[in-house]
């Protein structure tokens, strides 16, 4: 199949100039540099696709571009000339429309009410006028809407056809859709696809952000990809025209998952797996809804001192895969199973006590508590139990020995057990996170991105305790975004894509051929089917 950049011809060199630029931007949030120094043109004539992991910086610079947010450095031009996006306004006057992921739509109002939302309340809304510019938009962008129609009650491939309407209706210049294609049927993503062309035929340059490789390579004449809040790389419209959708697919899954330039190499630990099962998982499905993705058919066998990774772009269901083996989230069908026996319908206490452990990826708002001291935060998770509760009464010397061991096993620097946790690093809250889990008799511990947010050092501390643990004999879940240290960790790696488990892998060594795999099928571009065992 041959990509769209191959059907932009009408436009001369010129018309096709750029009309946005992005120069040196960058932004900064509490501990974290979402965008890095991003420099990139917006071409008139060209559906030119922003791709990249959640968490890559698209969003942030969507926000910067429709007045959302400001840069902290560099700056944005408009036709060659510098420009400030202080407010949404700000951005819709200079000619940026943005549809959004999630509908900006009243759905009370009707079509005509919500294309006119932002006029002055005391004109009447010049439903002639509107009306002869919809003829005119079915005619060219095959946008039909029924004006006197509620929202509400319209199809979401409508509610996205109105967005895209409404920027019309301003001229916008420039229309930035914010993965749109994420809610609509493989039919309304095609119709989508050929709406863009024409919209580009037209003039207006198009921002698509999508996580579908497959959609970059068809609908895209550019593809920007950014890894870790910066430009990883591009390919521009002489690129894509020559390259297969393989080819393409290929090389944007090394952009977005390749090992950078210098990395060095990573070590890959001694597999230390035993025969025998410990935790079965079988079928597991939850309940999803318009904010929290289900999981759909997990099925996944874990072995003693194995370590199982989890890899896939975050968001796809691995944060409720962890609770729903924890028993935090209910399951609507499925098996869970540890050293044989059945705990599906036990408590999250009690499938503790049999030895299941599950350290969140949110080390303060859920996995502890702040204010409390770290000696209090030890045992959360043991509040009534023995050795720390005794016939309903509290044990404090008991429990502030044991978080002084704790803290001394798990080298946690802090001035003392009275403490507040909150006031530690993450790798010290990290440590007596990890202590707590480990109280007692543990078999199976689930990891959801146990180095995120921590230092250098700190990563190697957690990555080493984690081997630790396997060599143990108890059998670890390792849900990370980082494909290096699931590489250098993990027996196997299963990939979630959609809820779903996509494929399961054994790590053999294969590096970069690995790497390749695993991102094609963390993007949905490819299956891989192994036993689970």
């Amino acid at each position: 199949m041959s990509n769209a950049s191959e059907t932009v011809t009408s436009l001369s060199s010129e018309t096709r100039a750029g009309v946005i630029g992005v120069h040196g931007v960058t932004k900064r949030f509490p501990g974290v540099i979402a965008v890095n120094n991003v420099s990139l043109t917006f071409h008139q004539g060209e559906v030119h696709v922003l791709l990249g992991e959640n968490g890559a910086g698209k969003s942030t610079l969507v926000g910067i571009l429709s007045g959302l947010q400001e840069p902290d450095e560099g700056y944005l031009s408009l036709n060659g000339k510098k420009i400030r996006l202080a407010s949404p306004s700000a951005s819709l006057d200079a000619g940026i429309s943005t549809v959004f992921q999630h509908s900006m739509l009243v759905p009370t109002l009707t079509v005509l009410e919500n294309l006119t939302l932002g006029a002055p309340w005391y004109e009447r809304p010049p439903r002639a006028r509107i009306a002869a510019r919809m003829e005119e938009l079915k005619r060219e962008f095959a946008l039909s809407l029924p004006l006197d129609a509620i929202v509400g009650e319209l199809s979401l491939g409508q509610q996205q056809q109105i967005e895209i309407a409404r920027a019309l209706l301003r001229d916008s210049k420039v229309l930035i859709l914010d993965e749109a294609t994420s809610m609509l049927t493989p039919q309304g993503a095609h119709e989508l696809g050929e709406r863009m062309q024409k919209l580009v035929k037209s003039g207006l340059a198009v921002i698509f952000i999508t996580h579908k490789l497959a959609e970059a390579y068809r609908y895209g004449n550019r593809i920007s990809v950014l890894k870790q809040g910066a430009l990883a790389g591009e390919m521009v419209p002489d690129q894509l025209k020559s390259m297969s959708e393989d080819q393409a697919v290929d090389e944007i899954v090394r952009l977005m998952f390749g090992r950078e330039a210098g990395a060095g190499s990573t070590e890959q630990r001694n597999s230390t797996k035993r025969d025998d099962t410990v935790l079965k998982l079988e079928n597991l499905s939850t309940q999803g809804d318009a904010d929290v993705m289900g999981i759909a058919d997990i099925s996944l066998i874990l072995q003693a001192g194995e370590i199982v990774g989890v890899a896939g772009i975050d968001g796809n269901g691995q944060k409720q895969l962890a609770e729903a083996m924890a028993g935090q989230r209910p399951l609507n069908s499925g098996r869970v199973e540890l050293d044989g026996e059945d705990i599906t319908s036990a408590t999250v206490a009690q499938r503790r006590r049999k030895g299941l452990r599950y350290l969140t990826d949110d080390r303060l708002a859920e996995g502890s508590v702040a204010a409390f001291p770290i000696s209090e935060n030890t045992v959360l998770k043991d509040i009534g139990q023995p050795p720390f509760w005794v016939n309903g009464l509290e044990r404090p010397q008991r429990i502030a020995q044991h978080a002084r061991e704790l803290i001394a096993r798990f080298s946690v620097h802090a001035p003392g057990e009275t403490t507040p946790i909150g006031r530690l690093s993450g790798g010290n809250i990290q440590k007596v996170l990890l202590g707590r889990e480990l109280l007692g008799e543990a078999r199976v511990v689930v990891f959801n991105k146990p180095t995120y947010g921590l230092d250098l050092k700190n990563i190697d501390t957690s990555r080493q305790r984690i081997s630790e643990i396997a060599e143990r004999g108890l059998a670890v879940l390792l849900i990370s975004t980082d494909l290096d240290e699931l590489m250098a960790l993990s027996d196997r790696i299963a990939v979630m894509e959609g809820g779903r488990i996509r494929g399961i892998v054994k790590n053999d060594g294969s590096g970069e051929a690995l790497r390749l795999r695993i991102g094609r099928m963390m993007a949905g571009e490819e299956d891989y089917k192994q036993a689970t065992a």
